[in-house]
């Protein structure tokens, strides 16, 4: 059934152009698990056979993710946690995946939804903790803006240049998505390279923050 679908979004991308990557990346940030594999990298291609234009794609990409994430942002918010936990699991978001993303939300803050939206798995994910923690939606939207354009333009640029050199891969959506993963674990790996840095420095300021606190005491 995977597949059928795979075919359906492909199909979407290309026969309704910057409305249909609109729609699809705006699911992909939801509930829907859409993989931002069959629509971004193959509306890159057909952008540059001039159906399209580059940057048009991933405008329309950075607002349908922008949008998914508002979405499941103020209906976590307004749903809550207590009702996710008992009934997230029939919604594709079981207690474990939604406690897993409220502890990442809480321990790396605006970083934290910004190299979320560079990571399989969470990228999806992270806006429903941002809602039920109540994070200032203005700062929420900058966050998930800059890191979904981020994330469109690398697909969008691998897809373009994959593509054009292997133009078969327009023809099984599951390979272009083995393909481009492929290709992505070194931009994954600096990323979560970034992130533990990025740790490091929140641990050491807490701890000089408790140390002139203890010392100011006494």
């Amino acid at each position: 059934m995977f597949h059928e679908l795979l075919r359906v979004w492909f199909g979407w991308v290309e026969a309704w152009g910057y409305l249909g990557v609109f729609i699809l990346m705006a699911l992909e940030s939801s509930i829907v698990p859409v993989p931002s594999e069959v629509v971004m990298p193959p509306a890159a291609f057909w952008a540059a056979q001039g159906r399209m234009s580059f940057w048009g794609v991933v405008l329309a990409g950075t607002l349908g993710s922008y949008v998914g994430s508002a979405i499941n942002y103020w209906v976590a918010q307004w749903v809550g946690k207590p009702i996710l936990d008992r009934y997230g699991k029939y919604v594709l978001f079981p207690p474990a995946k939604v406690q897993m993303a409220e502890a990442w939300v809480t321990q790396y803050g605006m970083m934290g939804i910004f190299t979320a939206r560079l990571l399989p798995v969470v990228r999806h994910l992270i806006s429903i903790p941002a809602g039920i923690l109540r994070m200032p939606f203005g700062k929420f939207s900058l966050v998930t803006t800059l890191g979904a354009g981020l994330w469109c333009w690398v697909l969008a640029w691998f897809g373009e240049q994959v593509i054009g050199s292997r133009p078969e891969l327009l023809q099984s959506p599951e390979a272009l998505i083995k393909v481009m993963k492929d290709k992505l674990h070194w931009f994954v790996a600096a990323v979560f390279v970034m992130l533990v840095l990025y740790g490091i420095v929140v641990v050491f300021k807490k701890r000089s923050k408790i140390t002139k606190a203890v010392s100011q005491k006494v």
